[in-house]
């Protein structure tokens, strides 16, 4: 059991956990889920920690279907520039590896922004904080649980 699944169910957020066996040589995390899922790329979200100048770790969440806009999550949340954050960084922040990162209960609560794209769907996919697991949800509750603003964030790819 994650520490992302242990906040939902404490939070009483209704969710439908889906596994598949990873393959560690999958070229990208996201579409290895879209793939063993059998969903749309749109409906499968990443989540991409960033770093803005001033120091602060900030959370994206975006379709895989799509890349993350840096200028537009700069724009979201306040800052000049902001930069994909060390890899260390994430995982010390977050308690999660790369690959299998969630939002949801991670080691420190970080500003988080969710594309919204999101709300085009009755539910979602994303990491359940480890690679070969993920988390289906209501993106209102994902909102909620993770304290997240909304923008439009997404780049389409």
């Amino acid at each position: 059991m994650t520490p992302a699944i242990k906040v939902l169910e404490k939070q009483n957020i209704q969710f439908v956990l889906h596994s598949y066996h990873h393959d560690e040589s999958a070229p990208s995390y996201g579409l290895e889920a879209v793939q063993e899922l059998n969903t749309s790329a749109d409906r499968v979200f990443k989540t991409l920690v960033t770093q803005s100048v001033e120091g602060h770790l900030v959370v994206a969440i975006v379709p895989v279907s799509g890349s993350l806009s840096l200028k537009k999550l700069s724009a979201a949340v306040g800052t000049k520039k902001i930069a994909m954050a060390d890899k260390l960084k994430v995982q010390s922040a977050t308690g999660y590896v790369i690959g299998g990162v969630s939002p949801v209960g991670q080691k420190r609560l970080l500003k988080t922004i969710l594309d919204e794209s999101a709300f085009k769907h009755d539910t979602i996919f994303i990491s359940a904080g480890k690679r070969g697991l993920d988390l289906e949800l209501r993106p209102s509750d994902l909102q909620i649980v993770c304290s997240a603003k909304t923008a439009l964030i997404a780049a389409s790819n």
